[in-house]
Parts: C-alpha cells; structure tokens; sequence
C-alpha cells in the first residue's frame, strides 16, 4: 500500500512539473500540411479542441482523424491538406519517457493573393504604381531590402518612384501570417523612365514616337507623287490630241469654167508642196436654182 502511495505521487510530480506549456502559435495555408514539433515517441495522445484525434501505443498509431500521420522513427505528427476548419488548439501529451503536456494554437489561413501593378498618371519626376490584389491582405512594397510602404487588410497600396531611382529594385509583396506572394517589377519598363522624361523609356512609346512623324512624312510624299502623276498623264494626253490634228489651206474658188471638174493644183513650188486640194460638191435645193455650187 505505502509503495502504490509512492508510485501514484511519484507520478502526480511528474505531471505537475510537466505542466501544460504556453501556447505556441503556429499558422498554416489552405490545402497544406504543419508539423507539430514535439514527439511522442511510444504513448500518448493528439487532440484538437480537447477530443482526442490520434494515439500512440507499443501497437502502432490509431487515428481518428485521417489527415493525421505519425512518423514511428521521429515521433512527430503531421497535419495533412489543412482547411480552415483545422483551425484551433492541438495538445500532444506523452505518457512515457519524457512526459509533458504541449499546446498549439494553429491558425489556417487561405493563400495569399496574387499582387498586380499597374501604372497611373504621374509626373515628370517619376510614375506612381499601384499595387492591387483581389482579396483583403497585408501589402508591402520594397525598395532593394527597404520597405517603403505597407499596410494591413487592405486591397492596394500606391509608390511614387523618382526618376532618379530608376535602377532600384522594386517588388510589391502580399503577405499573411501563412503565406505570401511577390511581384517583381522593372522600374524602367513599368515607370518607362528614360532621361527624366516619362514615358519615352518605353519600347512601345518609343517606336510610336519615332515611326509616326516618319509614316506621316511617306503618306504625304506619296499623295504628291500620285498627284503629280496624274497631272503629267493628264497633261501627256492632251498633248497626244493636239498633235493628231492637221491643218491645211482650204481654197474656195467660184470660176464657174471648172465647175464639175477637177480645179487646178495650185502652184508655187516648195512653198505650197504640203498643200492638198480637198473637193466637196455642196448642193443647195431651191425652187429657184438648180445649179449646184462647187466649193473647195
């Protein structure tokens, strides 16, 4: 009797000096797995919230929750695809070798969102960035290993980038207690910064900048070439024409004597070679006359 006595204080010392240790805080993402880092490495027990989710005996594991692992060799217990409903109080108790009690207060969060960053209208000492996300986070934006500006549970975060900074580097974070997400930017392609005037260091602007003077320049000598093409066939035509007409002498002779026949080839010479005789007998009906009249 007086040994059970001892043995049964022996143990409620034990107990009392492993007395439950402040909560250690941990966090994990939806859809991931925690390890708990206090081993039971022959028998004890896991539980969630008080019910007890797992045990450990000289027989193996018996699990009640199937997400719940124990590695036999480092007699560590793992969470498996966590939800938001694994949130809460884990308590490990082992009952032999190192006998203690240590409490976990896990927290599940969702992933951290995806940060965008987009440019606004800024000024010619620099460009203003915003980082956005869709849903509420923590934002931070960094300059090289400085932060410039953060915030808690809010949908986006604006910088003013210097013209001066341009070869900075520059990344917006998302961030929760499980998780986080970056996104790297170049400050000369997002800020399009190029000696200290917005928007010429941008590839896209750049070429717009130089190829439409230079377009506008080939449109217009075009058009005048097309214009003036159209002139000279123009012109080219009319000259064509007048060169088709020939003149000649028409000589109307009214001797009477050759009348019905053949004028006479007008002389001169060299001078009058290219003259031709060209006849045509007009014929003029009226009561009072019927001699016709010749004309030449």
């Amino acid at each position: 009797m007086w040994i059970r006595t001892v043995s049964w204080l022996t143990v409620m010392l034990m107990v009392l000096s492993a007395a439950e240790d402040v909560k250690n805080t941990l966090s994990g993402v939806v859809g991931g797995s925690i390890t708990l880092l206090d081993p039971v490495p022959e028998r004890g027990f896991l539980s969630h919230n008080k019910p007890i989710i797992a045990s450990v005996s000289p027989f193996g594991l018996d699990v009640y929750l199937n997400r719940v692992q124990w590695d036999r060799n480092s007699g560590l217990f793992t969470i498996t695809d966590l939800q938001k409903t694994d949130s809460g109080v884990y308590t490990i108790e082992s009952k032999t070798g190192r006998v203690f009690i240590k409490s976990y207060n896990l927290t599940v969060y969702d992933s951290a969102p995806t940060p965008t960053v987009k440019r606004l209208a800024g000024t010619s000492d620099g460009c203003r960035l915003l980082c956005s996300v869709e849903k509420r986070t923590s934002l931070l934006w960094y300059k090289d290993e400085e932060i410039l500006n953060q915030n808690h549970s809010v949908f986006s975060l604006l910088i003013t980038v210097q013209n001066q900074d341009q070869n900075s580097s520059y990344r917006c974070v998302s961030a929760n207690p499980a998780d986080s997400k970056t996104h790297h930017l170049n400050v000369r392609e997002s800020c399009a910064l190029n000696l200290g005037q917005t928007g010429i260091g941008n590839p896209r602007i750049r070429l717009f900048t130089y190829a439409f003077p230079i377009l506008c320049i080939v449109m217009i000598v075009l058009v005048g070439c097309l214009i003036k093409q159209r002139f000279l066939r123009k012109k080219r035509q009319e000259s064509l024409k007048a060169e088709d007409v020939q003149y000649t002498t028409v000589q109307i002779r009214y001797d009477r004597r050759n009348q019905g026949g053949n004028p006479p080839e007008p002389s001169g010479g060299a001078e009058n070679a290219a003259l031709t005789s060209i006849y045509t007998m007009l014929e003029h009906h009226s009561p009072n006359q019927t001699t016709p009249d010749v004309h030449v």
